[in-house]
Order: structure tokens, then sequence, then C-alpha cells
């Protein structure tokens, strides 16, 4: 059951050095690219990285929560074009979560790198480094970065008991059931 999946996938940021196969890898693209978006204009685009060198370089996006990705043998690179859709960020949000589950049905762990409204150091965003990078074109811009491989490491599920059910109203804000 999809239940089964959610229970037990994990954030994972240490990978094993061993490149995702590329049967796997279009399955992935496939399923981002199956993604639900408003009023279907599909603003988001995706750069798929894989050259060691690329991945070391966008590990220095930003001063924390990205070093990890010098170490994944595959990193996807959710972008949009905000001119087409005024909800571009819940669109590629959409299609990263349906990258993450993929890839934990496909046996591989998975990490969200936020880039949007992060900063690369005094002088740049994270956003313009990592386009500078990638040669993205005027006026697309960088939601986030999404670590995928073996995992290195196994992390247990959240425990059921960990769940902030005190979150959830019924009805009405604050009503609990």
């Amino acid at each position: 059951m999809f239940i089964d999946l959610l229970r037990v996938r994990r954030s994972i940021r240490r990978f094993q050095d061993r490149p995702v196969e590329k049967e796997k890898r279009d399955l992935l693209l496939e399923a981002m690219l199956r993604a639900p978006s408003s009023r279907s204009l599909n603003p988001w685009e995706f750069v798929v990285v894989t050259e060691k060198e690329t991945l070391e370089q966008l590990a220095q996006a930003k001063p924390h929560g990205a070093s990890f990705l010098k170490n994944a043998p595959l990193a996807i690179v959710v972008c949009a074009d905000p001119a087409k859709c005024d909800v571009w960020v819940e669109d590629c949000s959409i299609a990263s979560i349906l990258l993450h589950l993929t890839a934990a049905d496909l046996g591989l762990g998975s990490c969200w790198v936020q880039i949007r409204l992060r900063e690369h150091d005094a002088r740049q965003t994270a956003q313009e480094y990592v386009a500078g990078i990638l040669g993205l074109k005027e006026g697309m811009v960088v939601e986030s970065i999404i670590a995928i491989g073996y995992p290195a490491e196994q992390l247990p599920g959240h425990p059921r008991s960990s769940l902030l059910d005190a979150k959830v109203s019924f009805e009405k804000y604050g009503q609990k059931g």
C-alpha cells in the first residue's frame, strides 16, 4: 500500500558510490513529467546532473545544507519559468514530491536542497549561483535540487507517535476530533 511507502521514506544525505541506472532515471523523469499542474501550464523544467564536477559545484550553492550533493550520483534541479504560471512554486513542489516518492519506490534515497530564497554568499543568491552553473535562460528560477542515489545509510521511518496530530482540526480551526 502507498501508506507503507510513506511510513518508511526518509531524507537520505549519504549515498553509495554507485550510479543510478538509466532505466530508473527514466522512471524518475516520467514521474515528474506526470505531475499535476495548475491549468496544465507546466511551468517546471528539470536539469538532470550526473557529472561529478557539476555536482561538486552545486554542493556549494549555499553555506549550509547542500554539501552532501557532492557525493550524490544524481541530482535533479527543479526550475521554473514564473512568467508561465503564478503558482509555479506549488507546481514544482508537486513534481518534487512525486520524484521523492518514486525514488523511494525504486529503492533509492533522496533529499531536497532548498535553493529558492536562500543565499549563496553576501553578493549572490543561491538561485543566481545555480542558474549560472547550469546556464539557465533569462527569467528562469530554481526552486530546489533533489539529490538521489542508492542509500549508504538506513534510517528508520518516523514512528506514528511522532506525527503532529495536534495540527489537525475538524470542521473549524482549533476544533479537535
